[in-house]
C-alpha cells in the first residue's frame, strides 16, 4: 500500500521512512501538521506484522496527536515514529542512536519522546544523535515518565463522563473495566481505587494482573472478555481499534473512557454507533492528553505549576465537548473532531 492510497492518510505534510541495517533500524515518521508548532509525538516500537500496519498506525496515530494539541491548547503540531522491531529483544544504544540521527535530519520539525515500547532512559540514548528529544528522566534535565499525568487526565476524564452520563459525582462505587496495565493502565488503576471505584482489570500479562488484584482489590477478567463486563465504564488503556464491529455489540457498560490511542476502529462510523446505543465515548486525543501536556510544557518552558492545572482542566474540556455533542443531536467524537479542525484552520488563517 502506498501512503497516499492509504484510507489514513490525512493530508499530512510529511512522510519519512528512514533505515539504518546495521543498527536495525526500519522506520517510519509521519508529521501531520506543524500549523501550531513543531510536531511532538512519542516513538513506538512494535514488531509490526508488516509495513502497511506499520504505516496506518503512525498515520492514525501522529493525526491524533494534531488534534490532541489543538484541543488542549498547546503551541505544537502533531507528530509520531514507529519502529518495526520488537522492544523485549531488538533494542540496543546502537538503535536509539539510530532513531536520533533520523529524527535529527528532519531539523526540529519533529520532537519524538516516549511511547509503547520505548522510556525515559531510551530518551537520554536518542539525545546522543538530536536535541528534539523530550521526556528524558528528571536526573537528566527532563520531565521524566508521562504516563502517570496521562493518567491523571484519564481520571478527571472518567469523573466528568461519569457526571454526565450517570450523575454522579466522584467515582465512589464505580465499576470501572480497565483494559491494559502498562504504566498507565496501573497508573489510572490506583487514582480510581483511592477513589473509592470497582475494580475488573485484565493485561496479556498475568504478572500484571496478579499484581492488581493484590494492590487494588480488583477481580481479573480474561483479556477477549474484558469489554464484555457488566460495567460502568470500560476504559481501554492498551493497544487502538479496541472498539470495532465485533466488540462494540458486547460492550456493556455505559461509558467508553480511557487512555488508549485511537479507540474507535472507525472515528465516525463507530462514534455514531456508540451515540445510537447510548454510550458516552470519551474521545481519546481530548482524554489522554496528560502526558503530551507535560512534554509540550517541558519542551516550551512554561511554568511548572502549568502541567496539573492543564491536565486537571481535561476533565472541563471534555464536559463541554459532551455538552456540545448533545446541543447538536452528535457524537462526542464529531464534536471534538470539529473543535481540533477549526483551531487547526484558524492557525493555518493566521
Amino acid at each position: 500500500m502506498s501512503v497516499f492510497e492509504s484510507a489514513d492518510f490525512a493530508a499530512h505534510e510529511q512522510v519519512v521512512y528512514a533505515a539504518d541495517p546495521e543498527a536495525g533500524l526500519r522506520a517510519i515518521i509521519a508529521i501531520h501538521s506543524t500549523a501550531l508548532g513543531p510536531a511532538i509525538g512519542g516513538c513506538r516500537i512494535r514488531p509490526y506484522a508488516d509495513e502497511t500496519q506499520a504505516l496506518i498506525d503512525v498515520l492514525r496515530l501522529s493525526r491524533g496527536m494534531s488534534f490532541k494539541a489543538a484541543v488542549a491548547g498547546v503551541p505544537f503540531g502533531g507528530g509520531k515514529m514507529v519502529v518495526i522491531a520488537d522492544p523485549r529483544r531488538d533494542k540496543s544504544p546502537a538503535l536509539m542512536r539510530a532513531i536520533g540521527a533520523a529524527v535529527d535530519r528532519l531539523g526540529g520539525r519533529y520532537v519524538t519522546g516516549e511511547d509503547v515500547g520505548t522510556t525515559a532512559e531510551d530518551m537520554t540514548l536518542i539525545k546522543l544523535s538530536t536535541d528534539h528529544v523530550m521526556g528524558l528522566p528528571e536526573s537528566s534535565g527532563g520531565s521524566g515518565d508521562p504516563s502517570p499525568r496521562t493518567a491523571l487526565g484519564c481520571f478527571v476524564g472518567i469523573v466528568a463522563a461519569v457526571r454526565h452520563r450517570l450523575q454522579r459525582d466522584g467515582v465512589s462505587g464505580v465499576r470501572v473495566a480497565v483494559q491494559g496495565l502498562g504504566n498507565v493502565g496501573r497508573n489510572l488503576c490506583q487514582l480510581l481505587a483511592a477513589a473509592g471505584a470497582e475494580l475488573v482489570v485484565s493485561d496479556l500479562r498475568s504478572e500484571l494482573v496478579e499484581d492488581a488484584v493484590s494492590a487494588f482489590g480488583a477481580r481479573p477478567a480474561a483479556p477477549e472478555e474484558i469489554h464484555r463486563v457488566a460495567a460502568d465504564v470500560f476504559a481501554p488503556c492498551a493497544l487502538g481499534a479496541v472498539v470495532n464491529d465485533a466488540t462494540l455489540p458486547e460492550l456493556r457498560a455505559p461509558i467508553v473512557a480511557g487512555a488508549a490511542n485511537n479507540q474507535l476502529a472507525d472515528e465516525i462510523r463507530h462514534g455514531a454507533q456508540l451515540r445510537d446505543r447510548n454510550i458516552l465515548y470519551a474521545p481519546d486525543y481530548v482524554i489522554n492528553a496528560g502526558g503530551m501536556i507535560q512534554l509540550a510544557v517541558e519542551r516550551s518552558g512554561l511554568d511548572w505549576s502549568e502541567v496539573d492545572r492543564r491536565v486537571r482542566a481535561i476533565g472541563e474540556t471534555l464536559t463541554a465537548i459532551f455538552e456540545q455533542a448533545d446541543s447538536e443531536g452528535a457524537p462526542p467524537a464529531v464534536a471534538a473532531h470539529n473543535l481540533a479542525r477549526s483551531r487547526l484552520h484558524l492557525a493555518l488563517r493566521t
